[in-house]
Protein backbone atom coordinates (compact mmCIF):
# COMPACT_ATOMS: atom_id res chain seq x y z
CA UNK A 1 0.00 0.00 0.00
CA UNK A 2 2.80 2.38 0.89
CA UNK A 3 4.58 1.55 -2.39
CA UNK A 4 1.42 2.37 -4.35
CA UNK A 5 1.04 5.67 -2.48
CA UNK A 6 4.66 6.53 -3.22
CA UNK A 7 4.11 5.86 -6.92
CA UNK A 8 1.04 8.10 -6.93
CA UNK A 9 2.94 10.91 -5.22
CA UNK A 10 5.86 10.59 -7.66
CA UNK A 11 3.40 10.64 -10.57
CA UNK A 12 1.68 13.77 -9.26
CA UNK A 13 5.02 15.54 -8.79
CA UNK A 14 6.06 14.57 -12.33
CA UNK A 15 2.87 15.96 -13.80
CA UNK A 16 3.24 19.16 -11.76
CA UNK A 17 6.83 19.69 -12.99
CA UNK A 18 5.73 19.01 -16.57
CA UNK A 19 2.89 21.54 -16.29
CA UNK A 20 5.22 24.13 -14.77
CA UNK A 21 7.84 23.56 -17.49
CA UNK A 22 5.20 23.90 -20.18
CA UNK A 23 3.85 27.08 -18.59
CA UNK A 24 7.29 28.71 -18.38
CA UNK A 25 8.44 27.64 -21.82
CA UNK A 26 8.35 30.34 -24.51
CA UNK A 27 5.32 30.03 -26.77
CA UNK A 28 6.05 28.01 -29.88
CA UNK A 29 5.70 29.92 -33.16
CA UNK A 30 4.24 26.84 -34.83
CA UNK A 31 1.57 26.33 -32.19
CA UNK A 32 0.60 29.95 -31.61
CA UNK A 33 1.36 31.53 -34.97
CA UNK A 34 3.43 34.28 -33.40
CA UNK A 35 4.42 36.98 -35.86
CA UNK A 36 5.93 40.41 -35.59
CA UNK A 37 2.46 41.82 -35.02
CA UNK A 38 1.81 39.44 -32.12
CA UNK A 39 5.26 39.82 -30.63
CA UNK A 40 4.80 43.58 -30.56
CA UNK A 41 1.77 43.11 -28.34
CA UNK A 42 -0.73 44.23 -30.97
CA UNK A 43 -4.16 42.83 -30.36
CA UNK A 44 -5.41 41.09 -33.48
CA UNK A 45 -9.11 40.49 -34.09
CA UNK A 46 -10.49 37.87 -31.74
CA UNK A 47 -7.45 37.85 -29.45
CA UNK A 48 -6.54 39.64 -26.26
CA UNK A 49 -3.60 41.96 -25.91
CA UNK A 50 -0.25 40.18 -26.05
CA UNK A 51 2.50 41.42 -23.73
CA UNK A 52 5.63 42.74 -25.43
CA UNK A 53 9.23 43.36 -24.42
CA UNK A 54 9.76 46.51 -22.30
CA UNK A 55 6.07 46.66 -21.33
CA UNK A 56 5.37 48.02 -17.86
CA UNK A 57 3.05 45.64 -15.99
CA UNK A 58 0.98 46.28 -12.89
CA UNK A 59 0.81 43.01 -10.93
CA UNK A 60 -1.62 42.72 -8.00
CA UNK A 61 -1.46 39.70 -5.70
CA UNK A 62 -4.41 39.43 -3.34
CA UNK A 63 -3.39 39.58 0.34
CA UNK A 64 0.29 39.95 -0.63
CA UNK A 65 1.05 43.68 -0.78
CA UNK A 66 4.80 43.02 -0.69
CA UNK A 67 4.51 41.27 -4.07
CA UNK A 68 2.06 43.72 -5.64
CA UNK A 69 3.84 46.40 -7.66
CA UNK A 70 4.96 47.39 -11.14
CA UNK A 71 7.26 45.11 -13.13
CA UNK A 72 9.14 45.92 -16.32
CA UNK A 73 9.41 43.17 -18.94
CA UNK A 74 13.08 42.76 -19.82
CA UNK A 75 14.45 43.01 -23.38
CA UNK A 76 14.67 39.22 -23.34
CA UNK A 77 10.93 39.02 -22.66
CA UNK A 78 11.02 37.85 -19.02
CA UNK A 79 10.22 39.41 -15.65
CA UNK A 80 11.86 38.80 -12.28
CA UNK A 81 9.43 38.11 -9.45
CA UNK A 82 10.55 38.45 -5.80
CA UNK A 83 11.41 35.22 -3.98
CA UNK A 84 11.05 33.10 -7.11
CA UNK A 85 14.30 31.42 -8.15
CA UNK A 86 13.84 31.86 -11.90
CA UNK A 87 12.44 34.63 -14.14
CA UNK A 88 8.99 34.21 -15.66
CA UNK A 89 8.47 34.44 -19.38
CA UNK A 90 6.04 37.36 -20.03
CA UNK A 91 6.41 38.45 -23.66
CA UNK A 92 4.09 36.57 -26.00
CA UNK A 93 1.48 35.90 -23.31
CA UNK A 94 -1.79 37.67 -22.62
CA UNK A 95 -2.26 39.27 -19.17
CA UNK A 96 -4.64 36.47 -18.18
CA UNK A 97 -2.15 33.82 -19.25
CA UNK A 98 0.63 35.50 -17.28
CA UNK A 99 -1.64 35.76 -14.22
CA UNK A 100 -2.20 32.00 -14.34
CA UNK A 101 1.53 31.30 -14.64
CA UNK A 102 2.38 33.57 -11.69
CA UNK A 103 -0.32 31.94 -9.56
CA UNK A 104 1.08 28.49 -10.32
CA UNK A 105 4.64 29.54 -9.55
CA UNK A 106 3.65 31.16 -6.23
CA UNK A 107 1.64 28.09 -5.25
CA UNK A 108 4.45 25.68 -6.20
CA UNK A 109 7.03 27.71 -4.28
CA UNK A 110 4.80 27.68 -1.20
CA UNK A 111 4.77 31.47 -1.00
CA UNK A 112 0.98 31.85 -1.24
CA UNK A 113 -1.43 28.99 -0.58
CA UNK A 114 -4.30 30.21 -2.77
CA UNK A 115 -2.88 33.02 -4.91
CA UNK A 116 -5.12 35.32 -6.93
CA UNK A 117 -3.16 37.46 -9.36
CA UNK A 118 -4.30 40.27 -11.65
CA UNK A 119 -1.95 41.52 -14.38
CA UNK A 120 -2.65 44.71 -16.33
CA UNK A 121 -0.50 46.58 -18.85
CA UNK A 122 0.23 50.07 -17.57
CA UNK A 123 2.49 51.34 -20.36
CA UNK A 124 4.08 50.09 -23.54
CA UNK A 125 6.99 51.52 -25.48
CA UNK A 126 6.55 49.22 -28.46
CA UNK A 127 2.79 49.51 -28.79
CA UNK A 128 2.40 53.17 -29.60
CA UNK A 129 1.39 55.45 -32.44
CA UNK A 130 2.94 58.84 -33.15
CA UNK A 131 0.48 61.61 -34.05
CA UNK A 132 2.10 64.72 -35.53
CA UNK A 133 1.33 67.78 -37.60
CA UNK A 134 -1.79 69.92 -37.34
CA UNK A 135 -3.37 68.38 -34.23
CA UNK A 136 -3.96 69.99 -30.84
CA UNK A 137 -1.74 67.59 -28.89
CA UNK A 138 0.90 65.98 -31.09
CA UNK A 139 2.71 63.23 -29.21
CA UNK A 140 3.12 59.47 -28.91
CA UNK A 141 0.09 57.53 -27.71
CA UNK A 142 0.00 53.93 -26.41
CA UNK A 143 -2.05 51.45 -28.43
CA UNK A 144 -3.26 48.31 -26.66
CA UNK A 145 -5.69 47.07 -29.30
CA UNK A 146 -7.07 47.71 -32.78
CA UNK A 147 -7.50 51.41 -33.42
CA UNK A 148 -8.31 53.71 -36.33
CA UNK A 149 -7.40 57.12 -37.72
CA UNK A 150 -10.39 58.73 -35.99
CA UNK A 151 -9.45 57.11 -32.67
CA UNK A 152 -5.88 58.45 -32.67
CA UNK A 153 -7.01 61.91 -33.81
CA UNK A 154 -9.47 61.90 -30.92
CA UNK A 155 -6.64 61.06 -28.51
CA UNK A 156 -4.76 64.03 -29.95
CA UNK A 157 -7.79 66.20 -29.02
CA UNK A 158 -8.75 66.80 -32.63
CA UNK A 159 -7.42 68.91 -35.45
CA UNK A 160 -5.82 72.31 -34.98
CA UNK A 161 -7.16 75.43 -36.64
CA UNK A 162 -4.64 75.28 -39.49
CA UNK A 163 -5.24 71.62 -40.35
CA UNK A 164 -5.53 70.70 -43.99
CA UNK A 165 -7.67 68.01 -45.58
CA UNK A 166 -4.99 65.35 -45.80
CA UNK A 167 -3.52 62.93 -43.26
CA UNK A 168 -0.59 60.65 -44.06
CA UNK A 169 -0.08 57.28 -42.38
CA UNK A 170 3.50 56.03 -42.45
CA UNK A 171 3.40 52.30 -41.79
CA UNK A 172 5.73 50.57 -39.35
CA UNK A 173 6.97 46.99 -39.43
CA UNK A 174 3.95 45.63 -37.54
CA UNK A 175 1.54 47.05 -40.09
CA UNK A 176 3.64 45.88 -43.03
CA UNK A 177 3.53 42.31 -41.79
CA UNK A 178 -0.10 42.42 -40.67
CA UNK A 179 -1.23 43.80 -44.04
CA UNK A 180 0.94 41.51 -46.15
CA UNK A 181 -0.98 38.99 -48.30
CA UNK A 182 -1.44 35.57 -46.70
CA UNK A 183 -0.28 32.23 -48.02
CA UNK A 184 -3.65 31.49 -49.59
CA UNK A 185 -3.92 34.75 -51.52
CA UNK A 186 -3.97 34.86 -55.29
CA UNK A 187 -0.86 35.56 -57.34
CA UNK A 188 -2.10 39.10 -58.09
CA UNK A 189 -2.48 39.82 -54.35
CA UNK A 190 0.96 38.43 -53.58
CA UNK A 191 2.53 40.79 -56.12
CA UNK A 192 0.87 43.85 -54.53
CA UNK A 193 2.77 44.53 -51.31
CA UNK A 194 1.26 47.02 -48.84
CA UNK A 195 2.36 50.61 -49.26
CA UNK A 196 4.57 52.26 -46.66
CA UNK A 197 2.64 55.52 -46.98
CA UNK A 198 -1.14 55.88 -47.16
CA UNK A 199 -3.14 59.11 -47.51
CA UNK A 200 -6.53 59.77 -45.91
CA UNK A 201 -8.96 62.43 -47.11
CA UNK A 202 -9.97 63.94 -43.76
CA UNK A 203 -12.59 66.20 -45.29
CA UNK A 204 -14.48 63.25 -46.78
CA UNK A 205 -13.97 61.16 -43.66
CA UNK A 206 -15.37 63.84 -41.35
CA UNK A 207 -18.25 64.77 -43.66
CA UNK A 208 -19.38 61.29 -44.68
CA UNK A 209 -18.05 59.03 -41.92
CA UNK A 210 -17.12 56.50 -44.61
CA UNK A 211 -15.63 53.51 -42.72
CA UNK A 212 -13.48 52.70 -45.76
CA UNK A 213 -11.58 55.95 -45.12
CA UNK A 214 -11.22 55.33 -41.38
CA UNK A 215 -8.17 53.11 -41.83
CA UNK A 216 -6.84 50.82 -39.13
CA UNK A 217 -3.70 52.03 -37.37
CA UNK A 218 -1.05 49.63 -36.05
CA UNK A 219 1.66 49.98 -33.38
CA UNK A 220 4.69 51.69 -34.83
CA UNK A 221 2.66 53.72 -37.35
CA UNK A 222 2.94 57.50 -37.64
CA UNK A 223 -0.09 59.66 -38.44
CA UNK A 224 0.75 63.14 -39.74
CA UNK A 225 -1.95 65.72 -40.42
CA UNK A 226 -0.82 68.13 -43.12
CA UNK A 227 -1.12 71.85 -42.44
CA UNK A 228 -3.22 73.94 -44.77
CA UNK A 229 -1.77 76.91 -46.58
CA UNK A 230 -2.54 80.21 -44.86
CA UNK A 231 -2.99 83.73 -46.22
CA UNK A 232 -2.79 86.73 -43.91
CA UNK A 233 -4.73 89.99 -44.10
CA UNK A 234 -3.52 92.86 -41.92
CA UNK A 235 -4.00 96.61 -41.68
CA UNK A 236 -7.21 98.55 -42.32
CA UNK A 237 -9.64 95.62 -42.39
CA UNK A 238 -12.40 94.75 -39.94
CA UNK A 239 -11.04 91.34 -38.94
CA UNK A 240 -7.30 90.97 -39.51
CA UNK A 241 -5.89 87.47 -39.18
CA UNK A 242 -4.70 84.34 -40.89
CA UNK A 243 -7.14 82.29 -42.98
CA UNK A 244 -6.43 78.61 -43.79
CA UNK A 245 -6.84 77.34 -47.32
CA UNK A 246 -8.83 74.23 -46.49
CA UNK A 247 -8.92 73.04 -50.08
CA UNK A 248 -5.51 72.62 -51.67
CA UNK A 249 -7.07 73.16 -55.08
CA UNK A 250 -8.81 76.41 -54.08
CA UNK A 251 -7.51 79.60 -55.64
CA UNK A 252 -7.26 82.44 -53.16
CA UNK A 253 -7.47 85.98 -54.52
CA UNK A 254 -7.23 89.47 -53.06
CA UNK A 255 -11.00 89.99 -53.14
CA UNK A 256 -11.64 86.64 -51.41
CA UNK A 257 -9.10 87.51 -48.73
CA UNK A 258 -10.78 90.88 -48.12
CA UNK A 259 -14.15 89.14 -47.86
CA UNK A 260 -12.72 86.77 -45.23
CA UNK A 261 -11.41 89.80 -43.34
CA UNK A 262 -14.95 91.24 -43.37
CA UNK A 263 -14.21 94.10 -45.80
CA UNK A 264 -12.06 97.20 -45.63
CA UNK A 265 -12.31 99.92 -43.03
CA UNK A 266 -13.46 103.37 -44.13
CA UNK A 267 -9.97 104.70 -43.44
CA UNK A 268 -8.22 102.21 -45.75
CA UNK A 269 -5.87 103.62 -48.41
CA UNK A 270 -7.12 101.37 -51.20
CA UNK A 271 -4.60 102.44 -53.82
CA UNK A 272 -1.57 101.66 -51.62
CA UNK A 273 -2.24 98.03 -50.65
CA UNK A 274 0.44 95.44 -51.26
CA UNK A 275 1.06 91.69 -51.15
CA UNK A 276 4.16 90.77 -49.16
CA UNK A 277 5.44 87.46 -50.50
CA UNK A 278 8.32 85.31 -49.36
CA UNK A 279 11.05 85.22 -51.99
CA UNK A 280 14.47 83.88 -51.08
CA UNK A 281 15.90 85.32 -54.29
CA UNK A 282 15.20 88.87 -53.12
CA UNK A 283 17.81 90.73 -51.03
CA UNK A 284 15.51 90.89 -47.99
CA UNK A 285 14.00 87.46 -48.54
CA UNK A 286 10.64 88.86 -49.66
CA UNK A 287 9.07 90.92 -52.39
CA UNK A 288 6.34 93.57 -52.27
CA UNK A 289 3.67 93.45 -54.98
CA UNK A 290 1.61 96.67 -55.29
CA UNK A 291 -2.17 96.20 -55.41
CA UNK A 292 -4.55 99.03 -56.31
CA UNK A 293 -7.67 97.86 -54.52
CA UNK A 294 -9.61 100.85 -55.78
CA UNK A 295 -9.20 99.64 -59.36
CA UNK A 296 -9.65 95.96 -58.45
CA UNK A 297 -12.94 96.66 -56.66
CA UNK A 298 -14.11 98.78 -59.61
CA UNK A 299 -13.26 96.00 -62.05
CA UNK A 300 -10.61 98.05 -63.84
CA UNK A 301 -7.75 95.81 -62.70
CA UNK A 302 -7.49 92.00 -62.39
CA UNK A 303 -8.14 90.27 -59.07
CA UNK A 304 -4.62 89.26 -58.01
CA UNK A 305 -4.09 85.60 -57.01
CA UNK A 306 -2.53 84.94 -53.60
CA UNK A 307 -0.22 82.13 -52.56
CA UNK A 308 0.07 80.32 -49.21
CA UNK A 309 1.85 82.49 -46.61
CA UNK A 310 1.18 85.70 -48.55
CA UNK A 311 0.40 88.80 -46.52
CA UNK A 312 -2.14 91.29 -47.87
CA UNK A 313 -1.35 94.61 -46.21
CA UNK A 314 -3.87 97.46 -46.41
CA UNK A 315 -2.52 100.75 -44.98
CA UNK A 316 -4.65 103.07 -42.90
CA UNK A 317 -5.03 106.79 -43.68
CA UNK A 318 -4.59 107.59 -40.00
CA UNK A 319 -0.97 106.49 -40.21
CA UNK A 320 0.37 107.66 -43.57
CA UNK A 321 3.78 108.46 -42.08
CA UNK A 322 4.08 104.96 -40.71
CA UNK A 323 3.20 103.21 -43.97
CA UNK A 324 6.60 101.59 -44.46
CA UNK A 325 7.04 100.77 -40.78
CA UNK A 326 3.59 99.18 -40.70
CA UNK A 327 4.42 96.99 -43.68
CA UNK A 328 7.61 95.84 -41.94
CA UNK A 329 5.67 95.13 -38.76
CA UNK A 330 3.10 93.10 -40.69
CA UNK A 331 5.80 90.61 -41.64
CA UNK A 332 6.83 90.21 -38.00
CA UNK A 333 3.40 89.83 -36.43
CA UNK A 334 1.85 87.29 -38.78
CA UNK A 335 3.23 84.38 -36.78
CA UNK A 336 1.23 85.54 -33.76
CA UNK A 337 -2.04 86.25 -35.57
CA UNK A 338 -5.25 84.46 -34.74
CA UNK A 339 -6.08 81.90 -37.41
CA UNK A 340 -9.75 82.15 -38.20
CA UNK A 341 -11.82 79.07 -38.99
CA UNK A 342 -13.56 79.30 -42.32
Amino acid sequence: MSALLALLIVGDLGRLRAQQSAADAPPSPSSTGLSLARDSGFRTHGRDYVIARDDLLDVYVLDAPELSREYRVSPSGSMTFPLLPEPIRAAGRTPDELSTVIEERLRTAGLVSKPQVLVTVKASRVNSVAVAGAVKRPQIYPVFGPTTVMDVLSQAEGLSEDAGNLATITRGEVAMQALAPGENQSRADLLSAPSRTVSVDLKRLLETGDPALNLEVYPGDRVTVQRAGIVYVVGAVNRPGGFPLKDDQEEMTVLKAIALAQDLKGTAIRSKAMIIRRNLQSPEGREEIPVDLKKVLAGRAPDCPMQPNDILFVPDSTGRKALRRAAEAAVQITTGLIIWRR
